[in-house]
């Protein structure tokens, strides 16, 4: 799950730069086309300074997934125009050797995500055509011929931190049903136990649930921009709560599996114990925590305007 998770977040950061300037592109891929970018998107660490042509950044940016594979880095960071009247929060696209990268990944899942900090020590120059507004990527504004890069920025990268988890739970559940015809000598033994075969059966249809929800809203979402027209904002607020409850429902089939996989998943050798710390570990990511978006999808059904710009 550590890699789907890491190569999903460098591969994603394609799309974004498609959103950006093209000059932005030329920099990156001007080395070959296989050039690879990481990114730290939290600006609390960050210090942005607006100068002629661009900004002065530093600062330091935890969890920058599969970093140590990449030669460039997206960074967030918040830019105030006039004071704290005036906030806007900008990505800007970092090349080596302006950033170093520090091991700080040490984590009880995920750990082959190699999620280290990012730190600029002095102040670098980032041109403006190298930054990514956020209001650019929530009006959808592009500078590609494919009506595909009409779906929202937020919509993609949301998906790239939660869809691995429904790999691990099929894994964890074809793992369960391994172990538990290997157990006994008497494979049907379990077959007749109902409350694991009712486990078995509710973690089976809530992965199938989950990853059929993920395609009709990607279906839809592309049916739309292909004809020309507009997402509908009530349908982005939903489909980005229902992106974060992917970990969610996946954690909760995994757990039901987990609590009786036997004596064997104590160890921790234990494929299906790997699992149950990955899945965990992924639901902290800020885009895995189904609160507030569940209480900006009702406010929007109930007539209000929504509170959130990353749809």
């Amino acid at each position: 799950m550590g890699t789907a998770w890491a190569c999903g977040i460098i591969a994603v950061h394609a799309y974004q730069l498609s959103l950006m300037d093209p000059k932005a592109a030329e920099d990156v891929y001007s080395t070959g086309p296989d050039t690879l970018i990481s990114s730290s998107y939290n600006p609390a660490g960050a210090k942005v300074e607006t100068t002629d042509g661009g900004f002065l950044l530093s600062g330091q940016w935890g969890w920058s997934s599969g970093s140590g594979h990449c030669d460039w880095v997206l960074l967030g960071g918040l830019i105030f125009d006039q004071g704290q009247e005036n906030i806007h929060y900008r990505t800007f696209l970092v090349k080596k050797p302006d950033y170093e990268i520090k091991d700080t990944w040490f984590a009880m899942g995920l750990q082959a995500t190699g999620s280290n900090d990012i730190i600029i020590d002095k102040p670098v120059f980032i041109p403006e055509y190298r930054t990514h507004h956020q209001m650019d990527g929530f009006n959808c504004k592009h500078y590609q011929d494919n009506q595909m890069y009409a779906i929202p920025w937020a919509q993609m990268f949301v998906r790239v931190v939660c869809t691995p988890a429904i790999g691990a739970a099929k894994n964890a559940l074809q793992l369960f049903i391994d172990n538990a015809q290997d157990s006994s000598t008497d494979v049907t033994r379990l077959a007749s136990d109902p409350d694991v075969t009712r486990r078995v059966a509710e973690a089976s249809n809530l992965i199938d649930e989950t990853e059929a929800i993920l395609y009709r809203n990607f279906d839809e979402m592309m049916n739309l921009v292909k004809s020309g027209k507009e997402i509908p904002m009530k349908d982005r607020v939903k489909y980005r709560y229902q992106a974060s409850l992917v970990i969610e429902r996946m954690m909760k089939a995994v757990d039901m599996l987990f609590d009786v996989a036997g004596g064997r998943s104590v160890y921790k050798n234990s494929p299906i114990q790997d699992i149950w710390h990955d899945i965990h570990i992924a639901r902290a990511h800020v885009a895995n925590n189904p609160i507030s978006y569940a209480r900006n999808l009702g406010a929007v059904h109930l007539g209000a305007n929504s509170t959130d710009v990353f749809v």
